[in-house]
């Protein structure tokens, strides 16, 4: 099952003008796209711990940024 969880957060408003800037010039993306890749990527270049709860929370961030990087569904 893949479930969705709403995130409210505040950033910089340089940081917003270039994620404007980037969905104005990349239509298949939008913010949540954006933030999906952002998010698992940090989290997979930051997990360092080796338990296998760990390892399973990687693997799972491995596959979302994937996901969210070759999806094209988004293009209809």
């Amino acid at each position: 099952m893949n479930t969705s969880v709403s995130i409210f957060a505040e950033i910089p408003e340089t940081l917003h003008e270039s994620l404007q800037g980037y969905l104005e010039t990349h239509p298949d993306w939008d913010q949540d796209r954006v933030f999906s890749a952002a998010l698992s990527l940090f989290l997979l270049q930051n997990g360092r711990n080796n338990t296998p709860e760990a390892l399973q929370s990687c693997r799972q961030a491995a596959r979302i940024y994937l996901e969210t990087l070759f999806q094209s569904d988004r293009l209809a």
